[in-house]
């Protein structure tokens, strides 16, 4: 096994030091990842790195998850365009004020827009 040493002033370095990439004109099909060893112990050799080959799918996905994809896709760019929509603000404010601290109330302003847009895009879609 190697003794990984980093920099001066470096102790350890704990994560994805790179990643592959999905698209662009340079894929890398390797990520490298570092660790740190925080368990006691007599060795000073607690840094170790490795190498993890790019995950690949072996199915391919199901008509359920196309759908899922496609609906949070549009939900998305619903929630977008309506936190943006000055004719909607004011009312979206009021009834979010008014159902936030009911049971089973949405917390946060995006949140509820996510429901309300979710809700809408079911509704087109049933």
């Amino acid at each position: 096994m190697a003794k990984v040493v980093y920099s001066a002033g470096i102790d350890h370095v704990s994560g994805a030091l790179s990643k592959p990439c999905k698209n662009g004109q340079h894929s890398c099909t390797k990520m490298l990842l570092a660790t740190h060893r925080v368990a006691p112990t007599q060795s000073d050799a607690c840094n170790r790195l490795y190498l993890r080959p790019k995950p690949v799918r072996s199915t391919q996905p199901s008509s359920d998850e196309l759908n899922a994809r496609e609906r949070f896709k549009t939900v998305s760019g619903m929630v977008k365009a309506r936190k943006e929509d000055l004719t909607k603000i004011s009312q979206d404010l009021q009834n979010f004020l008014a159902q936030k601290d009911l049971a089973g109330g949405k917390k946060t302003m995006r949140a509820y827009l996510w429901k309300v847009c979710g809700e809408e895009y079911d509704q087109q879609h049933a």
